[in-house]
């Protein structure tokens, strides 16, 4: 196959990533990164440093492999597919905050007020403003918040098993999102870690949390009912996200090729016409 070269110059690229640290928080129930340094230029002439982390920190995809055996893995999901044509959605204009739950509606409303099709093939780039909590976004330009991890975890919101069925319906590649989870916390083990906070959650929502997630057929559905049908995701985007939103933008993640992976850490990018 001939290739020709392709002239990026009249293109910006914009880092959609968090930070990965020492600091970077764990899930629920997850362990964090540990780091340590193991060679020192003073005594060996070189820095080096020992790193051992579950994968679901920081910015991440998670391959079909994390629900869904046998996969794909990391490594089987084509270099193509994480590449492409996206949508960056802002669900925060819409009132959409703490705790709520978003569907196909607000979607739709979006399309109406951009004039923007979200088409078959496209990836979905959907951002609640929860980055903004998280305590290793780096790009604080356009916000004023500071790093609030519980509201980062307990309290961005997420969709129902509707909203899967549209994802797949309108034929969306995969979907990428700015909170630290596709899915509502409270349909994830956060129900589990903090059931004290359920009355505020369905008090908020207006309805009982066994409603509105019946488990288990909707439980983490945006994992357990997605990725079987091949729609993976990226979740913890952030970083310079503000500077793209309510655009049709080139976006891609780009995980190592991790050979029986689950999940990886992940760099996002935006490529944005100068």
């Amino acid at each position: 196959m001939a290739l020709k070269p392709v002239d990026l110059s009249r293109f910006r690229v914009l880092d959609l990533s968090q930070n990965f640290s020492v600091d970077s928080p764990p899930f629920a129930f997850y362990e964090g990164p540990t780091i340590k340094w193991v060679k020192k230029m003073a005594f060996e002439g070189v820095n080096a440093q020992w790193i051992s982390s579950t994968n679901h920190i920081a910015t991440h995809l998670d391959s079909p492999l994390h629900f869904n055996d046998p996969g794909p893995d990391v490594a089987g999901i084509p270099l193509e597919e994480l590449l492409g044509p996206a949508c960056i959605v802002d669900l925060a204009q819409f009132g959409v905050g703490d705790y709520d739950v978003y569907g196909p509606k607000h979607f739709e409303m979006w399309e109406r007020k951009y004039k923007t099709r979200i088409q078959r093939g496209d990836i979905l780039v959907i951002h609640t403003g929860y980055h903004h909590y998280y305590n290793e976004d780096w790009y604080k330009v356009r916000n004023k918040e500071k790093p609030n991890l519980p509201r980062a975890f307990l309290k961005h919101p997420g969709p129902q098993l509707e909203f899967c069925d549209w994802v797949l319906e309108r034929g969306i590649r995969w979907l990428a999102i700015d909170a630290i989870s596709t899915d509502h916390p409270f349909n994830t083990n956060v129900r589990r870690a903090r059931p004290d906070l359920i009355p505020e959650v369905e008090k908020r929502i207006g309805m009982p949390i066994d409603e509105a997630f019946p488990w288990p057929k909707a439980y983490q559905a945006t994992h357990t009912y997605l990725f079987p049908k091949g729609v993976f995701h990226v979740e913890n985007v952030g970083g310079m996200i503000d500077e793209v939103l309510n655009m049709r933008v080139w976006f891609g993640a780009f995980p190592f090729r991790f050979k029986g992976g689950e999940a990886a850490f992940c760099r996002c990018f935006a490529f944005v016409q100068k």
